[in-house]
């Protein structure tokens, strides 16, 4: 990657990072690069439980682009989702966890939790509504 295009890079995630009141390290930014465009997942990482979670995907014509619009979307449309809260435990663990996620509504906050993961290899006890504060 070209130097001022790493550092531009760096830059916008720092800054995602910031809106979203995280560091660096808890999130994954993964960049998968098509001929025409670049699509992004962003992941964060549960600094309790290590567990990392789906966050948001965006496309772009090149890597900039793409955070950019993952900035934007940070910015903006994060905070007209709901929070919600799920209680879930791996299966053979006994540790009950909480995860937090922002989602247009029940099953998007699901799609979130479960992305990348056997349905079969997590316990769902409760999903929860967050109150508006």
């Amino acid at each position: 990657m070209i130097p001022k295009v790493k550092d531009r890079v760096i830059e916008i995630q720092e800054k995602i990072a910031a809106c979203l009141s995280i560091n660096t390290d808890q999130l994954v930014f993964e960049f998968n690069e098509m001929p025409d465009y670049v699509d992004l997942d962003l992941f964060t990482i549960n600094a309790v439980h290590k567990q990392q979670f789906f966050f948001h995907s965006t496309e772009g014509r090149d890597k900039i682009e793409a955070l950019e619009l993952m900035l934007k979307y940070a910015k903006n449309n994060f905070n007209i989702e709901d929070s919600f809260t799920i209680q879930w435990k791996l299966k053979g663990s006994t540790t009950i966890h909480q995860s937090h996620f922002r989602a247009f509504n029940m099953m998007d906050a699901l799609d979130k939790f479960y992305y990348g993961r056997s349905i079969n290899s997590i316990i769902v006890y409760s999903i929860i509504l967050n109150p508006i504060a």
